[in-house]
């Protein structure tokens, strides 16, 4: 015989399922972020070298310099997958990261007689304005792992055996991606916010202080992991660099703030309509453990794109905790939740082919995706060519490329060891003064032509509307060795050599007879 709670449980069971199998359709992306590219190749220098990096081998202009590479162990898993199996594992593989990620914010927003459909809806709501940091990437770790360590947190306050799993998560974290820095952060703001209850009479001394005592001592055991990664203690500091980092802020669109105006971020705006609208109510407004970290991260997320995740990961147990509750009501007839049963079983089979149908399109899709986004085909005619050669250029000077800043990555994945580039998705180790040389060639400011000739660059890949582009195309010294609607590579002009301009297709350079 079904009782009532049997059913309650079946209920939430199949809102559980459903939710899984959305979310991991929701959450499933190509593999072609601009990052992608130079995290598989360095995973793939860790494994054949059997070592990480502590200097740049990937540029010319930073080669040889100190880098963090903070991601060594993301770079490895993802490079391993992909050897083994392909971007199709990788699409799924960051899927069901992601998707942990939110399934662990619905198990926080089923709180006591909290309807399963409204903590599902609000986790889709929230998925849905944090879509935009989707992909397959390491800062994808950082999210779910701060989910894994606020859940932790929660269930600490009264299962404190709970609290021992977050150093050694911590240290995962520490060698994943430098977000692990968020990981001190809210336990810092959690802390802060309990001294602000106790100040304030929402909470008494003897019942904060353990909770106190707990959070320092979680402060402290993470402080002391932090030189448990291949850079030591140099991972103290590259938190802080980062978000200092002006030509960071300029280049990299994840770090702008959301624009409301964009249709992308109209499910953000709602979250922050709702939110409001819940902490002003006085059905159930949040403590200061809550209040203090949801203040950071709402602040951050107005700050930069990339931190909207961790926003939603606070925010929408908030807007869920304001909703009603779940009224009790008698249990139904055993042929009515027959039916009930039935009816979700259908819907549940239905998700899991709705996201097998799109992680198999995105598999099929990957290639056309790349083509769409990357220059492929003048990347073919680099790979094939020996302009170098002909030309009798230097072996540095023929490695040096000049690629448009987002392909910079795939330039890497695609051409390394024969070419080394300018710049790419690491702005990090290139710092503001790189990246405002980048700038001033891509833009033609003054000072340009003297930046490709100091550096002795010989090739240069980027789009053909770029004012760099149209500038070459009328300079002399320059001719076009492959073009299309996408891409324009130009290569320069030596003596003996003719020059070739080309709309599309592969073209080779002819040397004179």
């Amino acid at each position: 015989m079904v009782t009532f709670g049997n059913l309650r449980w079946i209920k939430r069971a199949f809102f559980g399922g459903i939710l899984l199998f959305g979310l991991l359709a929701m959450t499933a992306r190509s593999a072609t972020d601009p990052d992608l590219w130079w995290h598989l190749r360095t995973g793939q220098w860790i494994v054949e070298t059997g070592h990480v990096p502590h200097s740049d081998p990937f540029s010319f202009t930073r080669a040889g310099h100190a880098w963090v590479s903070h991601e060594w162990l993301s770079e490895v898993i993802f490079y391993e997958i992909w050897k083994r199996a392909g971007t199709a594992a990788l699409i799924i593989f960051s899927a069901a990261v992601i998707t942990l990620g939110f399934f662990l914010l619905y198990r926080r927003c089923l709180t006591s007689n909290r309807a399963p459909v409204w903590a599902a809806a609000a986790t889709v709501l929230g998925a849905l304005a944090a879509a935009p940091c989707f992909g397959a990437r390491p800062q994808m770790f950082t999210f779910t792992l701060a989910s894994i360590l606020l859940w932790l947190l929660e269930c600490g306050e009264n299962h404190p055996k709970l609290l021992l799993w977050i150093p050694p998560l911590f240290l995962l974290w520490l060698n994943l991606h430098a977000g692990f820095a968020l990981g001190p952060a809210l336990l810092f703001a959690y802390g802060i916010g309990l001294i602000f209850e106790a100040a304030f009479g929402g909470t008494s001394w003897p019942e904060v202080q353990p909770l106190l005592l707990r959070v320092f001592l979680l402060l402290l055991a993470c402080f002391a992991l932090v030189p448990l990664n291949p850079s030591g203690v140099h991972l103290y500091f590259y938190p802080l660099r980062t978000l200092l980092s002006s030509g960071m802020r300029s280049f990299i669109a994840e770090w702008h703030s959301p624009n409301f105006h964009d249709g992308l971020y109209r499910p953000l705006l709602i979250v922050w309509l709702l939110l409001l609208a819940a902490v002003a109510s006085a059905r159930s407004r949040p403590k200061g453990r809550v209040l203090a970290p949801l203040v950071l991260t709402a602040f951050a997320s107005l700050d930069a794109l990339r931190h909207i995740p961790i926003f939603i990961l606070i925010a929408i147990p908030v807007i869920v905790a304001a909703l009603p509750r779940q009224a009790i009501t008698p249990a139904q007839p055993p042929a009515s939740s027959r039916h009930q049963r039935l009816f979700g079983a259908i819907v549940l089979l239905l998700m899991a082919i709705l996201t097998l149908a799109k992680w198999i399109t995105l598999a099929r899709t990957q290639a056309v995706s790349e083509a769409r986004q990357y220059p492929e085909q003048a990347i073919a005619f680099l790979r094939a060519s020996d302009y170098a050669s002909r030309n009798s250029l230097p072996k540095n000077d023929a490695q040096r490329i000049f690629v448009f800043y987002d392909w910079g990555g795939y330039a890497i994945w695609k051409l390394y060891p024969e070419y080394l580039v300018f710049a790419d998705g690491r702005a990090d180790l290139y710092g503001d003064d790189i990246l405002r040389q980048f700038r001033t060639a891509v833009e033609l400011h003054s000072g340009w032509r003297e930046i490709l000739d100091n550096w002795k660059i010989a090739a240069v890949l980027v789009p053909p509307s770029t004012a760099l582009a149209q500038a070459l195309i009328l300079d002399p010294n320059w001719h076009i060795a492959q073009r299309d609607s996408e891409a324009i590579l130009l290569l320069r002009t030596y003596p003996g050599t003719e020059k070739t301009a080309v709309s599309t297709g592969l073209t080779s350079e002819m040397p004179k007879r």
